[in-house]
């Protein structure tokens, strides 16, 4: 079986300032028999986390109230999302940036443009070493 085949269904949230980007990404995965929630700003992640208890969270480090990782570092101080992993989407391509990702607590960073594929393949090897696959 490849890792772009689907075993079980996960939810995943999806936050991204481009709303463009997460109806891309919620087609996709919908398509694949994941549930998805998507949120547009940084607030949505905070909030939808709590509530919607995902299996993983899709996470834009570059969003206009609050970026990335101030959102991961929220995420992972609160006992009710700390476990929830974190996937990093990013334009940015500095080694820095994939640096600062892993100390926040992200699990993976992937660069803008990927395809959904690729993402996919991703978030199934991310359920797999959680055990949610």
């Amino acid at each position: 079986m490849s890792l772009v085949e689907k075993v079980k269904t996960s939810r995943i949230l999806v936050i991204d300032d481009e709303p463009q980007v997460t109806e891309i990404i919620e087609a996709f995965l919908s398509n694949a028999g994941h549930e998805v929630v998507v949120g547009n700003k940084a607030a949505d992640a905070l909030e939808k986390a709590k509530e919607k208890k995902p299996d993983v969270i899709l996470l834009d480090i570059m969003m206009p109230e609050i970026d990335g990782y101030s959102i991961c570092n929220q995420l992972k101080s609160d006992p009710k999302t700390a476990d929830i992993p974190v996937v990093f989407l990013t334009g940015k391509d500095r080694s820095d940036d994939m640096g600062r990702s892993f100390e926040v607590g992200g699990d993976m960073f992937i660069k803008k443009p990927f395809s959904c594929e690729r993402l996919l393949e991703i978030i199934n090897i991310i359920l797999m070493s959680t055990g949610k696959h």
